[in-house]
């Protein structure tokens, strides 16, 4: 296990060569463990970022060496979407075709990376997990589900793509994406997965849904009312005017 500090393109028509797992983890000492245990062997490797935890999730990840298990650390909170691209750059500077990213929190189900890795492989830039499909919207908590619809319902509009769940983490983005987007712009924290459809619209890169499941236990959501009511709507109005330029200047 190695410590690192953090300081278009068409999709692949091939099987990638290399799949990485980037999982941002902040206070997640509870989960953390299951969460990489569950990383299936087929998969090359695996970044966790702690972004500067508070409780023992840092021990908990450095217990577990693991040939393929990277450990990227902020010295101080960055935000879950600071947490992926600093994943991201670790994972496609060693040498992965596509990063998928699984939440700290154990509420991805490892059985569906096959459904992501299948999206990439035959033609998707960013395959985006979608939990309120019908026969899956069961099981999220109603004021979850009601939420992510008007958000998702909103996304659309600013950016002109068919996603069904702009929020949800559970995605696969391939190298040439990364290439390509200004991630270095990305906002830092949660909002980000509204942000960076935007960047891939304007981008023109193909998104793809696929179906998911969401796991959930006693976790609190960590979105709240503030990023949802001010901070996604102000993301959304910004990629609506980006799109606005961009169609009056053609």
């Amino acid at each position: 296990m190695r410590d690192v500090h953090a300081s278009v393109a068409s999709a692949p028509k091939r099987m990638p060569l290399s799949i990485w797992v980037v999982i941002p983890a902040y206070n997640e000492e509870r989960f953390i463990r299951s969460v990489i245990e569950s990383v299936p062997n087929s998969i090359e490797g695996i970044v966790v970022v702690d972004d500067a935890s508070g409780d023992r999730t840092r021990d908990v990840i450095r217990s577990l060496a693991r040939e393929r298990l990277h450990v990227c650390v902020h010295e101080q909170n960055q935000g879950v979407g600071a947490a992926i691209v600093t994943g991201y750059r670790h994972a496609f500077g060693n040498g992965a075709d596509v990063a998928i990213v699984m939440g700290g929190d154990g509420q991805m189900d490892p059985n569906d990376l096959d459904g992501l890795i299948q999206a990439v492989n035959t033609g998707a830039a960013y395959a985006k997990g979608n939990r309120l499909s019908a026969s899956l919207r069961a099981e999220m908590p109603p004021l979850r589900s009601a939420g992510n619809f008007l958000l998702s319902a909103l996304t659309r509009l600013a950016t002109g793509l068919s996603v069904q769940d702009s929020q949800c983490g559970y995605t696969a983005m391939t190298k040439e994406a990364f290439q390509v987007l200004p991630l270095e712009t990305l906002w830092p924290r949660y909002g980000y997965p509204n942000d960076l459809l935007g960047m891939l619209a304007q981008a023109n890169l193909p998104v793809v849904d696929v179906p998911v499941r969401a796991v959930y236990r006693d976790e609190v959501s960590g979105v709240r009312f503030r990023d949802a009511l001010i901070v996604i709507p102000r993301l959304l109005i910004r990629h609506v005017w980006k799109r606005r330029l961009r169609t009056e200047s053609k």
